[in-house]
């Protein structure tokens, strides 16, 4: 059995919500990073540190690290591989630990990006320059991202990442930035790298051909069998730039699940499956985009027979027809659907109808004031999400005002 692991690094609150049409409220992206880490996801790629909206939503969510509340996951910033981002970067969330340097290093990227403004030298230089200066600030792990690493010649990835390993970055992404590679190449060029190199490797893989999570686990695959571990970059739902990302769940499932995995490759053993019905619906009802009734494991149709052939197996034993249990991935509950009078809390809430609501989740408050605090954060909740707050919102605000108003709150 291989000795390394592979770890999960989500980037929906990164790559997800640069998805033309998409995106996530403040409020919401913090709600994420609190459901993977229940999860037991690694890492959460919870934004950019050099974007001013995204200032108080990152410096209240490492806040919300230190106290606690947020109990294992790291939260990463995403950054270009300059040496100025860094610097900005850090001064506005000075708490950051967690980086993701990114820099292009295709021919195509080199050319018709940067138009030849830089050289493949000046590149490396400025990518070291970058790493330097987050180790500088006190980063306590850093990755540097080849962005078009699949369309990116061999010796000038193992330059990359044999320059950042030399610096002191901890893994190298390689990014399949068009969904380029298959899992074939992706396994060849990722143990190639990982033997040369002998660094981590974290896989970023798009889903343009269809095949991110297959590229996904391939690369995985090649990491650990060069002996060095494997990070694998995830949307929920699979949510993403163009087609998307690889799909979180899917892509747990399939390391788990596999005949080629299951028993042969090591999972990072704090990941718990039975989160993903309820990761999955959020970003579904955040995002505002349905999951396809043929997603695997939350899907409407995931564990639905009508074949005379296939319910009668699967009544007598689920294993005839399914690879995996429905509770598993947190399914199997009654859902409860309000269809008479109906409360909500939101922009234009009283403090008697929020009662109400708040009476439905058993939330208590000490006296009317502290009421009429909470129900003026869950107002603006209400126009920062632009739907009504759900449970877990409030249940958020209740137990962390402080936090809440600092991500509710822009500064143009």
């Amino acid at each position: 059995m291989a000795k390394n692991k592979i770890y999960i690094i989500d980037v929906t609150n990164r790559d997800g919500v640069q998805t033309s049409r998409l995106g996530l409220a403040k409020l919401e992206k913090t709600l994420l990073n609190f459901y993977l880490d229940d999860a037991g996801i690694f890492q959460s790629e919870f934004g950019f540190p050099i974007t001013k909206h995204e200032t108080n939503y990152l410096n209240a969510n490492l806040e919300l690290v230190e106290i606690g509340a947020l109990k294992r996951i790291r939260l990463g910033g995403w950054m270009r591989a300059m040496k100025e981002d860094v610097e900005e970067g850090f001064r506005l969330v000075p708490k950051l630990k967690h980086v993701n340097l990114s820099i292009s290093t295709s021919k195509q990227m080199m050319q018709g990006k940067f138009k030849c403004k830089y050289t493949w030298p000046e590149l490396l230089k400025m990518m070291c320059d970058a790493v330097d200066a987050a180790k500088d600030y006190g980063a306590e792990s850093i990755g540097v991202n080849a962005e078009d690493a699949s369309r990116t010649k061999f010796k000038k990835l193992v330059e990359l990442a044999e320059a950042a390993k030399e610096h002191g970055a901890d893994r190298i992404r390689y990014c399949d930035t068009l969904g380029y590679d298959d899992p074939f190449t992706i396994y060849d060029r990722i143990k190639a790298l990982a033997e040369t190199a002998d660094i981590p490797i974290e896989l970023h893989c798009h889903n343009d051909l269809g095949m991110a999570v297959a590229c996904s686990v391939a690369g995985a695959k090649a990491a650990i069998d060069a002996g060095v571990d494997a990070y694998i970059n995830t949307t929920v739902n699979g949510i993403g730039e163009r087609a998307g990302n690889a799909d979180l769940i899917s892509t747990i499932l399939a390391i788990k699940k596999a005949s080629g995995f299951e028993n042969k490759y090591l999972l990072d053993e704090h990941i718990d499956l039975s989160h993903a019905w309820k990761i999955c619906k959020y970003a579904s009802l955040s995002f505002k985009v349905p999951i396809p009734p043929n997603q695997p494991a939350v899907g409407d149709n995931a564990f639905a027979h009508e074949s005379g052939i296939h319910a009668d197996g699967a009544l007598k034993d689920f294993r005839n027809y399914e690879l995996y249990h429905f509770t598993e991935v947190g399914r199997g509950h009654i859902e409860e659907i309000e269809t008479g009078r109906l409360i909500t809390a939101g922009a234009f809430s009283g403090i008697k109808g929020f009662k109400n609501v708040a009476g439905r989740y058993e939330l208590k408050f000490k006296d009317d004031d502290e009421a009429q605090k909470i129900l003026k954060l869950v107002r603006y909740a209400n126009v920062h999400t632009q739907k009504p707050v759900t449970e877990d919102e409030m249940r958020f605000i209740v137990k962390y005002p402080e936090q809440a108003r600092k991500l509710l709150t822009f500064q143009p």
